[in-house]
C-alpha cells in the first residue's frame, strides 16, 4: 500500500461525518417526499462547495409507500405493519389461515391456497410473496423473528415494472406481526383451531417523481470515471440505513477533491431514490438512461450501504466481483486488519448495472454479530433507526476502506481488475459441468477459452508499458464478461429480484446434466443449453480478442 492511500485514509474527519450524520437525522426521506428532497439540497450544497458539477434529475418512478394496516384474530387487533407492494385492501380480505413455515418452494408445493391467507416464518420478502401470489393465497401474514416490525419491499419486479413484467407485482395483500403473537398463530394452528383471520392495507402505489443527484468531477466528455454510489431514500429517519452512507460518500468525495491532480480518471457519486420504495427504481432508471455512457467510459461501481453501526464489527464477508476481490482485500486488511473471506457480490444495494457489465465492489460493508435478521441490526428498518446507533468509531473505520477502494480506482495507473482469478473460477465451473454432463454436450471449446483467458489475462496484469491500452482491454473484457457471472444473459434488461446462481448463464446447462440422458425433458434442455453454451462462447471470444489486440499492440 501506498503511502498517499493511508495518508488519505488517516485523514478521514471522524467529526465531520457524524455532523453530516446529525443533519440527515433530521428528515424523514420518503421516495419522491419533501423530506427527501430537502435533504438532497444539503448534500448538492456540500458538494458545490467542493467543486463537482451537480444535477437533479427528476424522473418517474412506481413507488409504493406502506399506510395503516390492520391484522385482526377473531376480532382482537394485534400490532402490525404492511409493506411496499402489498395489494391495497381497505376493505380487508378474509380467508382460512394456513401455515407454510418459511415460505419455500417446498413449502407450497402441491397445495391448493386459492383463496387462504399463509402464515409464513420470517419477514416479508419477494420471493414468498411470488409463491403465494402463483398458489393463489389472497393474504400472507409474516410472523417477525423478534418483537421488532421491519419493513420491506416485497416487489420481485427490479426496477420499474414493464407491459411484460407488470403482472409479476405480489397479488396478495401482506402484513407483518410481532414474533409472540405468531407464536400465538402458529400454536393454534398445530392445536387444530381455525381463527377468524382478517388483514387490512392501505398502499399508495402509483407513478410519481422521483429524484435522483448526480455530481461529477473529471467525467466529462468521452473521459473515464468511478461511479460511487448510495441511496439516499429511507424508510423513517433511515439515519444508518442510508444517512451514514451518505455521510461516507460526502467525505470521501472531499479528501479525494484535496488531491486532484492525482487522479487518473474521473469520479462520479449518485444518490438514489427508489430503493426502498421502488426495488431499486433509481438506479435501474439512470442505467436504462444512461446505458451507452456507462458502457463506453465506467470504470467500476463502488455502492455504500449502512456502515458504521454500533456493534458492527464484522467485516470479513463484504462482497466483491471476483476481479475486484485483490483491492476489497488490500483495503479490509489494510483498514480494518481482518481478513476477507471472499463473499461473492449480492444483487442488492442497487447493483442495477451487472447487465452492463461493470465490475462491482461493497454494498453492506460491516455488520453485527448473527441477529434474527441475519446480517442486519435488530433497528434495521424500523423508526428506531436513528443517529444513537452509530458508532463513529465504526463510521471511520469503514469511511476508510471505502476511501481506500475509491482512491485506488481513480489513481491507480492500471486498473485494479484481475481477470486471471475470473477466469479460473469460470475454468473450475466448466470443468465440473463438463464431468456432469457426461459427453452430452461438449464444452472443450469454453473449457480451451477459458484457460486462454486466465493465462492471457496473467500476461496483461503485468504489462505497464501502456496504461491506457490495458485499462481500455479491462474494460472491454468487464463487458462481456460481467454479465455472464451475474445475469441470466440480456445485457439491456434486468433480472427480477430474486435469488440468481453464481453464474446464472450457465444455468440451461446445469439443468441439462441433471436430467436423465436421452429422456423426452432432456431433448428440450438441450436447446436451452446449446444457447447458453454459444452465449458463454462469445462472451470469451470477445474477452480473449480484447487481450490479444491489447497484447498484439504491446508487441508490434
Amino acid at each position: 500500500m501506498s503511502a498517499d492511500v493511508q495518508a488519505l485514509c488517516d485523514a478521514v474527519d471522524g467529526g465531520a461525518l457524524m455532523r453530516h450524520v446529525h443533519t440527515f437525522a433530521q428528515w424523514e426521506k420518503l421516495s419522491g417526499s419533501a423530506g427527501e428532497a430537502d435533504s438532497l439540497r444539503y448534500i448538492q450544497t456540500q458538494l458545490d462547495v467542493l467543486g463537482f458539477r451537480t444535477r437533479v434529475l427528476m424522473h418517474d418512478a412506481y413507488i409504493s409507500l406502506p399506510g395503516r394496516s390492520l391484522v385482526q384474530v377473531d376480532n382482537t387487533a394485534l400490532r402490525s405493519i404492511t409493506h411496499s407492494f402489498s395489494r391495497a385492501s381497505p376493505d380487508g380480505v378474509r380467508g382460512e389461515l394456513v401455515h407454510v413455515g418459511a415460505g419455500n418452494d417446498a413449502d407450497f408445493a402441491g397445495r391448493d391456497l386459492r383463496g387462504c391467507i399463509v402464515l409464513v416464518d420470517g419477514i416479508a420478502t419477494p420471493p414468498v410473496a411470488r409463491r403465494a401470489s402463483l398458489a393463489g393465497a389472497t393474504g400472507q401474514l409474516h410472523i417477525s423473528p423478534h418483537e421488532h416490525l421491519h419493513e420491506m419491499c416485497i416487489s420481485p419486479v427490479w426496477g420499474n415494472p414493464s407491459d411484460a413484467t407488470l403482472d409479476e407485482l405480489p397479488t396478495t395483500v401482506v402484513c407483518s406481526v410481532l414474533l409472540s403473537d405468531g407464536t400465538m398463530l402458529r400454536e393454534r394452528l398445530a392445536r387444530g383451531e381455525r381463527p377468524s383471520v382478517m388483514l387490512r392495507a392501505e398502499v399508495d402505489t402509483g407513478w410519481r417523481k422521483t429524484p435522483i443527484l448526480e455530481a461529477g468531477l473529471g467525467d466529462e466528455g468521452d473521459a473515464p470515471f468511478v461511479l460511487f454510489s448510495g441511496h439516499h431514500d429511507t424508510w423513517y429517519y433511515g439515519v444508518m440505513d442510508n444517512g451514514s452512507a451518505n455521510a461516507t460518500m460526502l467525505e470521501v468525495a472531499r479528501l479525494c477533491v484535496a488531491q486532484r491532480e492525482q487522479w487518473q480518471r474521473g469520479l462520479r457519486l449518485c444518490f438514489w431514490s427508489g430503493h426502498s420504495h421502488g426495488r431499486y427504481s433509481g438506479s435501474t432508471w439512470y442505467v436504462d438512461e444512461h446505458w451507452d455512457e456507462l458502457d463506453r467510459r465506467c470504470v467500476a461501481h463502488i455502492n455504500v450501504d449502512s456502515p458504521g453501526a454500533d456493534g458492527a464489527d464484522i467485516l470479513e464477508n463484504v462482497g466483491s466481483m471476483s476481479e475486484l476481490g485483490g483491492l476489497a482485500t488490500d483495503a479490509i486488511r489494510e483498514q480494518s486488519g481482518q481478513r476477507l473471506l471472499g463473499k461473492r457480490m449480492s444483487r442488492g444495494a442497487d447493483q442495477s448495472f451487472n447487465g452492463v457489465g461493470l465490475p462491482a465492489i461493497f454494498g453492506d460493508i460491516s455488520e453485527p454479530m448473527p441477529t434474527p435478521v441475519g446480517a442486519h441490526c435488530w433497528w434495521w428498518h424500523t423508526p428506531d433507526d436513528l443517529a444513537d446507533h452509530i458508532s463513529e468509531k465504526n463510521l471511520v473505520r469503514d469511511s476508510r476502506i471505502y476511501a481506500h477502494a475509491v482512491w485506488r480506482l481513480l489513481t491507480d495507473r492500471l486498473l485494479p481488475l484481475d481477470y486471471t482469478a475470473y477466469a479460473r473460477d469460470l475454468l473450475a465451473e466448466l470443468e465440473k459441468l463438463q464431468a456432469a454432463l457426461g459427453g452430452r454436450l461438449s464444452l472443450d471449446g469454453l473449457v480451451h477459452a477459458a484457460a486462454t483467458l486466465r493465462d492471457s489475462a496473467v500476461r496483461l496484469s503485468v504489462d505497464a508499458t501502456d496504461p491506457a491500452r490495458i485499462n481500455d482491454a479491462l474494460m472491454r473484457m468487464s463487458r462481456a464478461l460481467v454479465p455472464v457471472n451475474y445475469t441470466s444473459g440480456d445485457r439491456f434488461a434486468h433480472d427480477p429480484a430474486l435469488a440468481l446462481p453464481a453464474w446464472p448463464t450457465l444455468r440451461p446447462l446445469r439443468e441439462l446434466a441433471a436430467a436423465t440422458p436421452d429422456s423426452h425433458n432432456a431433448r428440450f434442455l438441450m436447446v436451452d443449453a446449446v444457447r447458453a453454451r454459444n452465449r458463454v462462447a462469445h462472451a470469451l471470444r470477445e474477452a480473449n480478442a480484447a487481450t490479444w489486440r491489447a497484447l498484439r499492440e504491446h508487441t508490434a
